[in-house]
């Protein structure tokens, strides 16, 4: 049966189905609808959004309704506007309760003409079941809002551009939305509108505390040069890769700072030549495994068009975001009813809003975190009270 959902919100249970809205129920016998909403979780719903994740619902919309469709967008955006503009907002409000019941039949009733449009004319994509675990930690995340202490950019308020950055940030939202389809590799984004963590100044991120008691910050060892090692068949240094680099690869005649800058400086240069480094990193094997002449395909049936020279760089970036991200998947679903959460990820860091009595779950939390799918990656561990003040445990 298809429907469609009246608002993304826990707390907003409402739906469409079959010409009725319905509230604070949800049917046993819906099977189909546009987009996850998290009061969904539980159930088996197929996601036509998931169907076309490089596409707008405006993109695949039938002609045949283009227009209806169109109309109707015009009223949600100016609906938008004024609750803007009224200071209305919708984290704390449910959008059913905002907007007239004919807007919401109309709206609903087009919505699923566009999702039953998709479901017959593209086929389920291979990681449909990645895409939605993934959409599962982003909705999560979405609506937990951000504990901010902006007395700590006092200090920085010195000059005009901190105080620039000062009013930017004490004006956008305190919420993080993530775009799962904004890079070619699969990284995430965020959206126009959410709290820029991922281009958030170093000097800033003090202002972001826990909601509980710390902050846990994990990422890979090294993670790229550890995909390499994996594309190409060699077995993973239980150690940090920059000293067994130095060890292992450059003979110990350089620093560990300098054998980090030795080895990405020759990594992703296709002209540079370091016949120590290609000893132990087969980079042009990897390139000839992965790249197919126009378009890079991974491991996981990404195909990113690419040519020779960018094409090592596709094939890492992308590999080591999506052993990230199913790790970020497997982490959620290990705290699922727990008080401890996921709070935001930036790039391949994960960092986990950690109350105090849960601490005994931390190392689960990096047992599950490091087993991916090209075997056991070192994980560093930092933890903190707040996201700038973070101390190095493992």
């Amino acid at each position: 049966m298809l429907f469609q959902t009246l608002d993304e919100k826990k707390k907003c249970v409402a739906v469409y189905r079959a010409g009725e809205l319905l509230y604070n129920q949800i049917p046993d016998d819906l099977t189909t609808t546009w987009k996850y909403t998290s009061f969904l979780a539980e159930r088996d719903i197929e996601y036509a959004s998931l169907y076309c994740i490089n596409k707008s619902i405006d993109e695949v919309c039938p002609d045949s309704i283009k227009d209806k469709w169109e109309n109707i967008n015009k009223k949600l955006k100016a609906f938008l506007i004024s609750f803007n503009e009224s200071g209305v907002s919708l984290h704390d409000n449910c959008f059913f309760d905002l907007v007239p019941e004919r807007f919401l039949l109309e709206y609903c009733d087009l919505k699923n003409k566009i999702t039953e449009n998709v479901i017959n004319t593209h086929d389920k994509p291979q990681n449909y079941e990645f895409l939605l675990g993934l959409t599962r930690v982003l909705e999560s995340i979405k609506y937990q809002k951000l504990n901010l202490n902006f007395r700590k950019m006092d200090k920085h308020l010195g000059s005009l551009a901190n105080r620039n950055q000062f009013k930017k940030l004490t004006s956008c939202s305190p919420y993080i939305s993530y775009d799962i389809s904004g890079t070619k590799t699969g990284r995430l984004t965020t959206t126009k509108s959410a709290f820029p963590i991922l281009t958030l100044n170093k000097n800033y991120r003090g202002v972001i505390e826990p909601t509980n008691d710390w902050f846990i910050e994990l990422d890979f060892n090294a993670a790229e040069l550890r995909t390499l090692l994996a594309l190409s068949g060699k077995q993973q240094p239980e150690e940090d890769i920059h000293e067994w680099n130095v060890k292992n690869v450059y003979g110990g005649s350089t620093t560990r700072e300098e054998a980090k800058k030795r080895i990405f400086a020759w990594l992703y240069n296709p002209n540079s030549k370091d016949s120590l480094s290609a000893s132990a990193y087969d980079r042009a094997g990897v390139v000839n495994k992965f790249w197919q002449g126009t378009i890079v395909k991974t491991i996981f049936d990404r195909n990113i068009p690419s040519d020779k020279h960018h094409a090592l760089n596709y094939i890492i970036q992308s590999t080591t975001s999506d052993l990230f991200l199913r790790r970020m998947i497997e982490v959620h679903k290990l705290l699922e009813n727990k008080k401890s959460f996921i709070s935001f990820s930036v790039h391949d860091s994960l960092v986990i809003d950690l109350a105090e009595e849960e601490r005994d779950i931390l190392t689960g939390i990096v047992d599950v975190f490091s087993e991916t799918d090209l075997g056991k990656f070192k994980v560093n561990v930092s933890a903190g009270k707040d996201y700038s003040n973070m101390r190095k445990l493992i």
